[in-house]
């Protein structure tokens, strides 16, 4: 409907990749409405078929449909309607894996309103920034995060209004959710949103400076598509028979706040018209492996810090636990080959790494049904996206280069990519600085680097401002990380530079120890050798620490920025001192 590629190639052997890629060709309507795709034609069609599969920590469990689903935001829209809110407005949602947030997200595209995600773990600064800088004129608010944002009601002078789920006792300019909706009438006529309007306005985690807000249109929905169903091998649709079916069932610990868990498992799920489980809880590994269990989850996204721990909590998963699991996409940080074989020898599934930015989501990855993927390569360009490895002067490096990942704002056909952020909120010049030139002809910078190879794998070397030198070499922290977790003692690591008077600065590794095991200087010594056994000489740490756990954001990426501020502020206290 949205997208047009060639049947696959039965005669090619094991790699179709270039083919696809070469073909596919993006076909968009003038108007895209998300609450349509991914609710509205679903009601229609299929009502009774689940949408929403529900989980508390506390043992609660809930199935809706997405008749229910619709129903709800019929009755939401008509609400958020009579409280003022119109077209552009912005929304903030801050609330969890749960119900009313799906039932939220469709409710304000069908007004033409934009929806703006916040974690749950925002204190009151965090929230505070947000949403003043955006300009929210109303909040919905799960009970847990209520008192954050009436603390802070005063300094958001354009917040008019909170609208609260499971909250009995409320105040002055806060609305029961639930009072709310069973006032209104359940049918609602909604807008016809174009292609390039607003949709979601998302804020970057700030791992590189403060956070901003990208706005992403309608369009980005479709411009996701490629890389979902291809890092989720093709979720349950077979692309050598078109009639084949799937009882797929999608899980992720993924906050929908996020990118990772909105634009790569809550809309593209309920886009197919498949079930996604919302767990409200903390992650852990056993409970991980307990949900997919229950659940039958076929399809997944997990974070490599997820896998990292589930890898170290259960080794031999298959033999505890009945998975019917069919794929699982990793992004956010390096897979690294540990995992990787991992997943493969005990899941018995070839891990789908991705890549892709708040900007401008699911670029590269994997589809292990489709081309052959390589250990380590976090993928090649998804089909619809033309992606390069560049130099600081905007120009393409040559085969096996370091240089910065970048996607052009046209496909290799020359049509504009519908993946794009429309730019940063009230932020010209961040959103020029994105660019190498015109934003409607030019590249995207990342911030990240990698090697591309000739196929066209792209090889992961961190970011850009994560790479440091010792004694005069380059050294980039994911493949040390990467030696450090292949050891049974290790359940994760990070690498930063530490500063030494001598060689500027040396390597230095925090360690997060595995289930019993205990630090010592012995340890210590046996994990150095252990990487100079594997790496450079110049690569093995020659200081390490043990944590009991590393700084991460909330979207699941190591925040090594935090360490290194760390190792600075130690160093300018033993100055003092």
């Amino acid at each position: 409907m949205t997208a047009r590629h060639p049947a696959s190639d039965s005669s090619a052997v094991g790699d179709i990749y270039p083919h696809m890629h070469a073909r596919f060709q993006w076909q968009l309507p003038e108007h895209i409405s998300v609450a349509e795709l991914c609710c509205g034609r679903w009601a229609r069609d299929t009502p009774d078929a689940p949408a929403i599969l529900s989980e508390s920590d506390s043992g609660c469990r809930a199935h809706y449909s997405y008749g229910q689903l619709q129903r709800a935001a019929h009755r939401l829209s008509n609400a958020l309607q009579r409280l003022g809110v119109g077209a552009g407005d912005r929304v903030a949602l801050v609330m969890p894996q749960r119900f009313e947030t799906a039932v939220a997200h469709i409710a304000l595209n069908q007004l033409g309103a934009v929806a703006m995600p916040l974690s749950m773990l925002f204190g009151p600064d965090a929230l505070s920034y947000r949403l003043q800088d955006s300009g929210a004129c109303l909040a919905i608010v799960e009970a847990g995060a209520l008192e954050n944002l009436r603390g802070i009601r005063t300094a958001c002078p354009a917040l008019r209004q909170l609208l609260v789920v499971g909250e009995p006792s409320l105040q002055e300019g806060e609305t029961d959710w639930m009072a709310a909706l069973q006032a209104e009438d359940a049918r609602f006529q909604p807008r016809a949103n174009a292609a390039d309007d607003p949709a979601i306005l998302i804020y970057t985690s700030g791992t590189t400076g403060a956070p901003k807000g990208a706005l992403i249109p309608q369009r980005a929905l479709i411009g996701n598509l490629t890389g979902f169903v291809a890092s989720q091998n093709w979720f349950g649709f077979d692309p050598r028979d078109p009639k084949a079916t799937s009882d797929a069932v999608f899980w992720s610990p993924a906050d929908w706040a996020w990118t990772g868990g909105l634009m790569d498992a809550l809309l593209p799920s309920l886009y197919f018209g498949r079930p996604i489980l919302g767990y409200q809880g903390r992650f852990s590994a056993e409970r991980a492996f307990e949900l997919m269990q229950r659940y039958r989850i076929s399809h997944t996204f997990l974070f490599p810090t997820a896998l990292k721990a589930m890898m170290k909590a259960c080794p031999h998963p298959r033999e505890h636990y009945d998975l019917r699991l069919q794929a699982i996409m990793s992004a956010g940080e390096a897979v690294g080959d540990a995992v990787f074989h991992w997943v493969k020898d005990e899941l018995g599934l070839t891990v789908n790494e991705m890549f892709g930015q708040t900007e401008i989501n699911y670029v590269v990855g994997n589809c292990a049904r489709l081309w052959p993927a390589r250990p380590g390569s976090m993928g090649r360009a998804y089909p619809g996206h033309r992606v390069a490895v560049i130099d600081d002067a905007g120009q393409e490096c040559p085969t096996d280069t370091l240089g910065e990942i970048a996607v052009h704002r046209r496909d290799v056909h020359g049509a504009l990519d519908p993946v794009f952020f429309l730019g940063y909120w009230n932020n010209e010049d961040a959103t020029r600085a994105k660019f190498t030139g015109d934003p409607l002809d030019s590249w995207c910078r990342t911030g990240d680097l990698a090697r591309m190879d000739a196929q066209g794998y792209l090889w992961y070397e961190g970011r850009s401002d994560d790479q440091f030198k010792v004694a005069g070499y380059r050294v980039g922290p994911g493949e040390i990380e990467n030696c450090l977790v292949k050891h049974p003692a290790v359940a994760n690591a990070a690498v930063v530079p530490k500063p030494d008077a001598e060689r500027g600065a040396i390597v230095k590794a925090f360690v997060v120890l595995a289930p019993g095991h205990v630090g010592s200087a012995d340890l210590v010594a046996t994990l150095q050798n252990f990487v100079k056994g594997r790496l450079a000489p110049y690569e093995y740490p020659k200081e390490i620490e043990f944590l009991d756990s590393l700084p991460m954001t909330t979207t699941g990426k190591l925040q090594r920025r935090v360490l290194r501020q760390l190792e600075a502020e130690r160093l300018a206290a033993r100055a003092q001192g």
